[in-house]
């Protein structure tokens, strides 16, 4: 449709009420090691213990850029980047005990088993959109300064895999570069590789393998199994875009979508409320769309994610916005559309 055209819908608002909370992923237990036994303080050698080291400090974490979360085009003039921390495995070496009082042997900890960190996968219906490349005018606020730039998302299917790219920067600063890239399956947008680079921070990636079935990371050690329909920061929009072509009965005022989202560290379950349609400007006109909205659980780092999807225009993303819990945000609106097919 022209850029310029209006659309004149009626505006359907929901009434949100408290939803269901979303279960947390658990990663596997790692083996907890028992505490070496009290010894006593009369056979204690003193001389034999070193002195005090200084404790180092952790590094304390930037602010969030973010997944959203962390997680898309977002300013990456802060980050939000979580610590991890692994401790050495020591272990006490075998040999022949030692004279003095003996000491009660302590009960071995009991290991709970393996919980799969990934809820059971969801099957929707999909149809990707066309291959196109869509550029965004860019409104970012930090620190209550207000920056404009510019963006641009390219989105390239063959029927049977994709590819995203999508860049986002304000002023004369590449805040952002990111990469998807993977199947085009029965669960819809599939990825196998997501990288990501924020300005001054080194590259990372998100592999999510299938052989054995995990998803891993560069930039921690967390792993999660895969069960199908996973996704990454990239690819969820594409995924919801997809949903909203093939199973358009799933984007209705009050629905909710719950999909597997891995960042750059770990990944969580992302619950998207369907907000109810909403005309809104774009470019020099105005276009109809279904407003979707993620607000990250309670204790997380990532930050709120709104898409406005354009049914008419193949369900392409024309506005995304990343917001901080500091009110700090991205503004992303679609100022030129381009289909490559």
């Amino acid at each position: 449709m022209p850029e310029n055209a209006v659309v004149s819908s009626p505006v359907v608002i929901a009434e949100l009420k408290p939803l269901p909370p979303v279960a947390k992923p658990i990663l596997a237990p790692k083996p907890v090691v028992p505490k070496p036994a009290a010894v006593s303080r009369k056979v204690r050698n003193k001389a034999a213990i070193p002195p005090s080291t200084p404790r180092s400090e952790p590094e304390v974490p930037d602010m969030p850029i973010t997944e959203t979360r962390t997680p898309i085009p977002t300013i990456a003039l802060t980050d939000n980047a979580s610590i991890q921390i692994n401790p050495s495995n020591g272990g006490a070496g075998s040999g022949p005990p030692s004279e003095g009082p003996s000491v009660p042997a302590q009960p071995t900890p009991k290991v709970d088993p393996a919980v799969p960190a990934a809820p059971t996968a969801v099957h929707y219906e999909t149809k990707p959109p066309p291959s196109a490349e869509l550029k965004y005018d860019v409104e970012a606020l930090n620190k209550g300064q207000t920056y404009h730039g510019g963006g641009k998302i390219t989105w390239q299917t063959n029927g049977s895999s994709y590819t995203i790219n999508g860049e986002a920067g304000v002023l004369f600063i590449n805040a952002l570069d990111f990469k998807s890239e993977g199947e085009l399956n029965d669960y819809g947008v599939s990825p196998l590789l997501y990288t990501e680079k924020k300005f001054r921070k080194p590259v990372t990636s998100t592999r999510f393998q299938r052989a054995p079935d995990t998803i891993t990371f560069s930039a921690s050690t967390n792993s999660y199994p895969r069960t199908g329909g996973e996704q990454d920061r990239a690819s969820i929009v594409w995924q919801l875009a997809s949903i909203g072509r093939g199973d358009p009965g799933k984007i209705v005022a009050g629905g909710v979508i719950d999909l597997f989202v891995a960042g750059d560290k770990d990944a969580e379950t992302w619950r998207f409320q369907v907000l109810g349609q909403e005309e809104i400007k774009v470019g020099r006109g105005s276009v109809m769309t279904w407003h979707l909205a993620r607000k990250p659980q309670q204790g997380s780092y990532e930050k709120t994610l709104d898409i406005w999807l354009a049914p008419q225009q193949e369900w392409y993303p024309v506005k995304l916005r990343f917001t901080e819990k500091n009110g700090d945000y991205l503004d992303m609106s679609m100022s030129k559309l381009r289909q490559l097919n």
